[in-house]
């Protein structure tokens, strides 16, 4: 994966330890994002919640990164319920009744500081609004602090706004609420684009609001003053501490995103973002209908990694998936390697890589819908995850099992995920679900006979027995000089691949000029080069990297994406690309 030159902020207080240590610097230090969520099983709302939250964020300072005026950072924040008791005081106060939980959206709003631009960007949302026959109950200025940031992040300081809207009585859930919320957003984002009016929706649900900023951990309470009032009551807090890997930070950058958050790197993010560009096309919902294209393109190639899966699991999970479904559907384990999973277990993920590829980490995933709120490893399992449950029902999951005080005594189950585990707190059945309940309730036999019945193995489907033609050694030659193999080639690396079945090793410096600077024909190939990511932190070793990677390709046509019909699953499978 191509990745843009990266700066670290340094710490300040790394500049002593520098100068007891000169050959020590901190810009090799590369540490990863804290991440975490606290959620209260009862569903009971309380700022209790927040502040526990809010206190495990601050605990995680040491995972981001600081520049050397002890301010500027890579960015902090949370994915909440909806405050409602905040709201509807803010309401109340400006003369309209108080809403139900549920029947309240909030839209938060990154606008330009520009008062023309800002003008510009408020008539698009009204105007947009206005069309969708969704009432503004009001606009609302979000207080916040900005002497607690640092010059780049006060420098780009944007107008953070609210608009509250009311549910029309035409959305009989809130699913189908913030289904129709998530194509407004897109229109209105699409609006803005087109007039070149710079404007970012942190989010815009009835059922979770985030609170993000280009601070440090511990400046984000301060900064935002509706996060110290005694009103802000919620029952979940995702939260984040950004340590910026590939992307240069910036206020719409920073996580939590919209139902994702996330510590590691997406090391396939180009690649699952051309494929998702490819299946645009047959994107097909009853949810959208026609005004599906208003969602398209579904990933905003101006964000980081993460942003972009957020973009994936966002259209699946308001597509109709459960959020559990659409986080195993895109961060998979090595289930092909795994010889003592069920039947059904096998089948929904042999079913389900007909539609999606992995997003492949090393990464540790926290999500929340509203509902669900889960903390994942995908198959790679290079990033910690830990969790523990308490008596009166909370449940603490993230980076650093120690970032919450809790008595001892007060815990009664603890544990730690391993690759491609997921544990789920599940807010309105009220319990903890492991990673086997998951899948229980996820993996049903119809994915296993969908893809048993569909699937095609190509060696089922060759003809046995054939025998191979005599080699042709003029032939042959011919054929090696046109596609540009030389005998340094075969001896050196073909011959060792082929008697040691190992990667061939050498020590020696290769002068061959590039391609594309060379005065000698080159075949095509040679102009393209393999991409890398920046970090992946620890490296894969060769036993790990048998255990979970695989080399399985799927021939044939893709289909909707948001369908879950028998003929998606009408593949071959080749066991290796070569065949």
């Amino acid at each position: 994966m191509s990745k843009q030159t990266e700066f670290h902020h340094i710490n300040h207080a790394s500049k002593e330890h520098q100068s007891q240590f000169p050959l020590y610097n901190a810009r090799f230090e590369h540490d990863a994002c804290g991440i975490g969520f606290v959620a209260d099983l009862s569903g009971r709302p309380t700022h209790k919640i927040l502040d526990d939250g809010l206190k495990c964020l601050e605990r995680l300072a040491h995972r981001g990164a600081f520049d050397a005026d002890g301010k500027s950072g890579d960015g902090a924040g949370v994915l909440v319920s909806i405050p409602n008791t905040l709201f509807n005081k803010e309401l109340e106060r400006a003369g309209h009744r108080a809403q139900r939980d549920g029947e309240l959206a909030v839209a938060m709003l990154f606008l330009p500081k520009d008062p023309a631009q800002n003008a510009k960007a408020r008539e698009i949302i009204e105007a947009e609004l206005k069309h969708r026959e969704l009432p503004i109950l009001m606009w609302r200025t979000v207080v916040d602090e900005p002497n607690v940031l640092g010059k780049s992040a006060l420098t780009a300081l944007p107008d953070i706004q609210q608009v509250l809207i009311e549910r029309p009585r035409r959305f009989r859930t809130e699913l189908e609420f913030d289904q129709h919320l998530y194509l407004v957003r897109k229109c209105i984002e699409k609006a803005a684009h087109e007039v070149g009016v710079y404007l970012y929706i942190c989010s815009f649900s009835c059922r979770t609001i985030v609170y993000k900023a280009l601070v440090v951990a511990p400046s984000l309470r301060p900064f935002y003053r509706d996060l110290n009032d005694p009103d802000f009551k919620v029952n979940f807090i995702v939260f984040h501490q950004r340590y910026s890997t590939n992307t240069l930070p910036t206020w719409e950058r920073c996580q939590p995103f919209r139902l994702v958050c996330h510590n590691g790197e997406i090391n396939t993010v180009e690649g699952n973002q051309n494929w998702m560009k490819a299946r645009e096309p047959d994107l097909d919902s009853l949810v959208w209908g026609s005004e599906i294209e208003n969602l398209k393109p579904i990933v905003d190639e101006t964000t980081s990694d993460t942003g972009r899966l957020d973009n994936v699991v966002e259209l699946l999970t308001l597509a109709g998936r459960d959020i559990r479904h659409s986080m195993k559907m895109c961060v998979p384990p090595a289930w092909e390697k795994y010889h003592d999973l069920s039947t059904n277990i096998k089948g929904f993920y042999r079913y389900h890589s007909a539609l999606m590829e992995p997003w492949d980490g090393p990464a540790s995933l926290v999500f929340a819908d509203g509902e669900l709120v889960g903390l994942m490893l995908d198959r790679n399992g290079l990033r910690p995850a830990r969790y523990m449950q308490t008596k009166d029902g909370i449940v603490y999951a993230g980076s650093e099992i120690g970032a919450l005080d809790i008595e001892p005594e007060k815990i009664i189950a603890t544990g730690k995920l391993g690759p491609g585990q997921m544990i789920c707190a599940d807010l309105h059945q009220r319990r903890l679900f492991t990673d086997d309940e998951i899948m229980k309730e996820l993996a049903t036999q119809k994915y296993a006979d969908m893809a048993r019945r569909e699937r095609l193995r190509l060696e089922d489907a060759a003809p046995m027995g054939v025998e191979q033609p005599a080699v042709n050694s003029e032939a042959l030659l011919t054929k090696q000089a046109s596609f540009g193999w030389t005998s340094e080639e075969l001896t050196m690396v073909v011959k060792t691949m082929y008697e040691d079945a190992t990667e061939p090793v050498g020590s020696m410096g290769d002068d061959t000029p590039h391609a594309v600077l060379s005065p000698k024909p080159r075949p095509l190939f040679n102009y393209f080069k393999q991409r890398f990511a920046e970090v992946t932190n620890p490296p894969i070793d060769h036993l790990r990297e048998d255990q979970a990677m695989s080399l399985r390709v799927l021939l044939g046509a893709r289909g909707n994406l948001l369908a879950e019909t028998e003929d998606l699953a009408h593949q071959i499978r080749l066991n290796s690309p070569i065949l």
